[in-house]
């Protein structure tokens, strides 16, 4: 709540904090522990309820790029399946690190439709170890 004075008698008043839906943002690192894929996706599925749940927008998921040499099965294996929950509309959009910048088309659409973003982390990054959802 916030107090704000009435233009018309003076008094104060609450009034409630209305924010931007782009606001609910939630860092979730899936690699954290170093799960198989099986238990990474598990841990995706989770994460996306919970998310759901407390009325979060976004989501910036962790889930590393492959840097052993042997190719990043947790990255695109959670990819595969975000564009699976895309498809089945359990997620509105998907954008790929490598994507989320202000000279992608994506990624500007991104800013447009959430520009509390226009601070995140790894913006202009082209970081393949994050993928952003929007819920």
């Amino acid at each position: 709540l916030q107090m704000t004075i009435c233009p018309y008698c003076g008094a104060g008043v609450e009034k409630p904090v209305v924010r931007r839906q782009g606001d609910k943002h939630r860092l979730v690192n899936l690699e954290q522990g170093l799960p198989t894929v099986a238990q990474a996706l598990v841990r995706l599925e989770n994460e996306l309820e919970t998310s759901g749940r407390q009325g979060f927008r976004l989501l910036t998921l962790i889930h590393g790029y492959g840097s052993s040499g042997r190719g990043g099965a947790i990255k695109d294996a959670v990819r595969r399946q975000l564009q699976y929950y895309k498809h089945k509309r359990r997620v509105k959009e998907v954008v790929a690190g490598e994507e989320f910048s202000t000279r992608t088309g994506p990624g500007r659409q991104l800013l447009r439709r959430f520009p509390t973003l226009a601070t995140h982390r790894d913006l202009n990054r082209h970081n393949p170890g994050i993928t952003v959802v929007v819920l």
